[in-house]
């Protein structure tokens, strides 16, 4: 077996690839997302794989002027826990675009309103297994807005909190908080302030990785 070559100084990207998909069909259909089979042509061989096909999500950190970020903690029933979260949504609104789609959850959840608005970072949550990508986007110049959404179902008993950054950053240290979202959110908020945040991008940069983008 060869070893590893070094990527020294080399820039890492995932590659996106454009294999013959065979066949697809629905195999199931959900309440919110679907389950997809492709069969399709890899290394010689013909395979079969399911996944979960999901229409792809927005997450907002909002964070004050003192760094201070906006989190509510609200119940989920697959972990039987009450979680600690970024404002996050579905993109299920046809033809809204995920800025769109940020500014409303922003708005639905934590009745707060944005000026600036920038891409902090994207991600798939599950890519063995689901084709969901994420997009965090980092929110400032923040006032509430002139009305206070209704909320129903979990989000009735939801709880909004303002936490400073190095407290949430601690807590993803020590393993207190585990939700994937608010984790690489969390981190990739106190990487770029520490780089004066050098790495946010325009709020409008396409996201090619999204597969509803290909």
């Amino acid at each position: 077996m060869s070893e590893p070559t070094p990527a020294v100084g080399a820039r890492l990207a995932d590659e996106l690839v454009d294999l013959d998909v065979r066949s697809s069909e629905r195999v199931f259909e959900g309440r919110v997302w679907n389950v997809t089979r492709d069969t399709i042509d890899f290394a010689g061989a013909v395979l079969t794989r399911d996944y979960v096909d999901h229409t792809g999500a927005v997450a907002v950190l909002a964070i004050d002027d003192e760094d201070r970020v906006c989190l509510i903690r609200q119940y989920r029933h697959p972990i039987r826990a009450r979680e600690w979260e970024l404002p996050a949504g579905l993109l299920d609104e046809a033809a809204e675009s995920p800025l769109a789609a940020a500014k409303r959850e922003l708005a639905e959840e934590v009745d707060l309103e944005a000026s600036d608005w920038s891409v902090l970072s994207d991600f798939h949550t599950s890519p063995g297994g689901s084709n969901e990508a994420l997009r965090i986007y980092l929110a400032r110049g923040l006032t509430a807005t002139a009305t206070v959404f209704a909320r129903t179902d979990e989000e009735s008993e939801l709880e909004q909190h303002w936490v400073p950054l190095d407290d949430i950053v601690s807590a993803v240290l020590a393993r207190d908080v585990q939700n994937s979202i608010l984790v690489i959110g969390a981190l990739a908020a106190d990487a770029s302030r520490t780089r004066g945040w050098k790495t946010l991008v325009d709020a409008e940069t396409p996201w090619p990785r999204h597969p509803g983008s290909r």
